[in-house]
């Protein structure tokens, strides 16, 4: 069954007066915000498009978009089961690869080009992928907080205790856990943010479901595409900039064999954000944005 959230659901979000648009991806909406740029649309106009991980949404990028903005247009999609997009109420609905066809229908649909990839966590994991699939439309690269697991990387006992909470906690407090993975202090009007999208079990299918979508096993569902990915990343020629929390415990050992893996990479500064775990957004938010305009000034 595909659930709808209320839009009343969000009327008390701090800092974030986007109107959402929608985009239809099969049977489900996918919802997105989107700012500056000239408003033509045009081909070879510079786009950023920001993609987050869980169990997040696009106001995660709030803090970002603004300076974002003033450099090109911002395009802040909601992965679907999350934010203001529409979801399944069945758990079984999710994959990687439902995820996957369903941000590859939305770039298409907007046509993006000339694409810098802002992508943090599952937005990684999805986005990298649809990059190097679809290189024609992506300019640039800045993964922050995220990887390509193809099942053959070791999960640390912490992050398997992780996913066994998300699946099967009786009372799941997205707002806490997004607290959690910040370096700074969130106000409770942040926090009651992200628990918006979540009023209730029938809203959380994707957000119990992301961890363990995660290939741990070669043999696992989306192990061949990220195996693929990984492979491609490899030969990757466009320009790459890495930008990782310094005091993100779940990817900051992800940090220098991604950074060493994209050959465009080590082209760029050698940067860790200060003072920032998993969801640098929230941590640090205006810096990240100002380092992503400068990597795309300079090339």
């Amino acid at each position: 069954m595909v659930v709808r959230i209320s839009e009343e659901r969000f009327a008390d979000v701090p800092d974030f007066d986007y109107e959402p648009e929608y985009v239809d991806v099969g049977e489900l909406r996918m919802a997105y915000v989107e700012t500056g740029g000239s408003g033509d649309g045009g081909r070879d106009e510079e786009t950023f498009l920001c993609l987050h991980g869980e169990p997040t949404w696009s106001f995660l990028y709030r803090k970002m978009m603004p300076i974002l903005a003033e450099r090109g247009r911002v395009v802040v999609p909601d992965l679907i089961g999350c934010g203001r997009s529409d979801r399944y109420e069945d758990r079984d609905a999710y994959s990687v690869e439902m995820h996957y066809d369903a941000l590859e229908t939305f770039v298409e649909a907007l046509d993006l080009t000339n694409v810098t990839l802002v992508c943090q966590d599952w937005g990684g994991v999805l986005g990298l992928p649809l990059a190097v699939h679809r290189p024609e439309r992506f300019a640039r690269l800045v993964p922050m907080n995220t990887g390509v697991p193809d099942g053959t990387q070791e999960m640390s006992d912490r992050w398997h205790e992780f996913a066994e909470m998300v699946a099967t906690a009786d009372d799941l407090d997205i707002g806490r856990l997004v607290r959690n993975g910040c370096y700074r202090d969130l106000s409770e009007a942040v926090v009651d943010a992200y628990r918006a999208p979540f009023p209730d079990e029938r809203h959380m299918a994707a957000a119990r479901t992301f961890p363990g979508l995660v290939p741990t096993s070669p043999d696992d569902p989306g192990a061949e595409l990220m195996a693929e990915t990984q492979e491609r990343l490899g030969e990757w020629e466009k320009p790459a900039f890495v930008l990782f929390g310094r005091e993100d415990p779940i990817t900051s050992h992800d940090r220098d064999p991604l950074r060493q893996h994209i050959p465009t990479a080590t082209e760029q500064p050698d940067v860790w954000i200060d003072e920032a775990a998993h969801f640098l957004q929230e941590d640090a938010g205006e810096e990240i944005a100002e380092r992503i305009v400068e990597f795309v000034d300079r090339t």
